[in-house]
């Protein structure tokens, strides 16, 4: 067999296959952010019925969510919106650093020269 009739095989084996499995799961967190940031989950190797199928518990999540913050009282704190359902080859989203009153204040005395 040739190294390219292996690599022809290796790349049409389902995506739920042990080899791509282990391939996917010997990525470095970098290469999962990479694949993250510029990652095409609708171009991955799943099939349209499970693209549908996730699509689907996004919508039905999303669903709920919207019925639980609208049937909340007005006082309670307001339930996080739902994180869409992982797809392969796509890693987590961190959560964005949020600008506290503190770095603020240092921000805007780094920009107007005042620190030294």
């Amino acid at each position: 067999m040739s190294w390219r009739r292996l690599r022809v095989l290796i790349q049409h084996l389902p995506p739920e296959s042990a080899t791509w499995t282990a391939l996917r799961n010997e990525l470095t967190p970098q290469q999962l952010a990479e694949q993250g940031e510029k990652g095409q989950p609708e171009k991955g190797r799943w099939s349209q019925l499970e693209q549908l199928i996730a699509a689907n518990v996004d919508a039905t999540r999303r669903v709920e969510w919207a019925l639980w913050s609208v049937n909340i009282e007005q006082k309670s704190k307001r339930p996080e919106a739902p994180e869409p359902m992982r797809r392969p080859g796509v890693g987590v989203k961190r959560a964005k650093a949020q600008l506290t009153d503190q770095s603020a204040n240092k921000l805007f005395e780094l920009i107007h020269g005042g620190a030294a």
